[in-house]
């Protein structure tokens, strides 16, 4: 009765978030106070708008596991100051130690408050890529944070992963099972996502959206990510789902804004292409029916750029 009333709870929740709410927190660093999303299982929510001073960087999700043997915590934070105000959320929570940290990715807000994490002695894991992608763009992601977070930055250096892996971590803590999967390509290198088989939970990590457009890289392949939604993410059977960025939600939702994003922004270019359309025009390829979602303006006319220039020899 308890997962059923929750998953009511999250159904009802607004279908998306305003960029102009103001940080939810101020008496913290972070943008957000954690909330238990089901038993044991905690997701500080970050702001659905790009990183700024006022949020600090929290954009993204942090969440962690309470296992009964110490805690697991999923992303570092955009830097010390965030992942410290996490740990304190923490120590408010349990007073289990932090055994573990997961990175999701190799992004500054995955990544960045490592260093704080290192320092007290945790282990940091991450898929392979994840470690690559980010020492390789390290100084720029650090540098990057340092001109919006000002003093927020302050004893945050680039410090990646100590353990990494290539398939999956399987990792048996306490009272759970936890699974750190890379199921496929999707939003970026080295995407991870957190499956709790006995929860049917899925700390999805950027391959699932649902409140803010999904960004669209360079290096993304968008039919790869759509193959690796159909074939393994989808097939895991979440009942619940704590995507990267927005509100904890359900299967449906972050399909509905994820997948079902992507083959529609695709056959809008398929349309174009097929009409003897230009990059120069398909930035303005109709995507209305996802104008509510939130970075609609920053993110949709580079997203249908860049995937002009992947479907324009495939």
């Amino acid at each position: 009765m308890i997962r059923k009333a929750l998953l009511c709870a999250l159904l009802a929740a607004p279908a998306f978030a305003s960029e102009d709410i103001p940080d939810k927190y101020p008496q913290s660093v972070l943008y957000s106070k954690p909330v238990e999303v089901i038993p044991n299982v905690f997701s500080a929510i970050g702001a659905t708008a790009p990183p700024t001073y006022e949020n600090a960087g929290h954009n993204n999700n942090l969440s962690f596991l309470v296992t009964g043997d110490g805690v697991i915590v999923v992303n570092g934070g955009a830097n010390a100051k965030l992942a410290e105000a996490l740990h304190a959320e923490i120590r408010a929570v349990t007073d289990q130690p932090v055994r573990l940290v997961i990175n999701e990715n190799g992004q500054g807000h995955a990544m960045l408050g490592n260093s704080y994490w290192a320092a007290q002695g945790v282990d940091i894991v991450a898929h392979v890529e994840a470690k690559k992608v980010f020492e390789d763009n390290s100084f720029q992601i650090l540098e990057g944070m340092k001109r919006y977070a000002l003093e927020n930055a302050e004893g945050t250096k680039a410090v990646g992963p100590n353990i990494t892996f290539e398939d999956r971590y399987d990792i048996e803590m306490g009272d759970m099972r936890i699974e750190v999967l890379y199921l496929g390509p999707a939003h970026s290198e080295g995407d991870v996502s957190v499956w709790l088989p006995d929860e049917r939970l899925v700390i999805a990590g950027d391959i699932a959206f649902h409140e803010r457009m999904p960004p669209i890289f360079a290096e993304t392949c968008t039919s790869c990510w759509i193959e690796t939604w159909d074939t393994a993410f989808e097939p895991l059977g979440a009942l619940y789902v704590i995507p990267g960025h927005g509100h904890p939600t359900n299967m449906a939702q972050v399909r509905r804004y994820t997948r079902d994003y992507l083959v529609y922004l695709r056959e809008r270019i398929a349309e174009h292409i097929d009409a003897g359309g230009t990059l120069d025009d398909a930035y303005y390829v109709d995507q209305s029916p996802f104008a509510h979602l939130d970075t609609f303006e920053e993110l949709a006319t580079k997203n249908a750029g860049i995937v002009y220039t992947e479907m324009e020899f495939e």
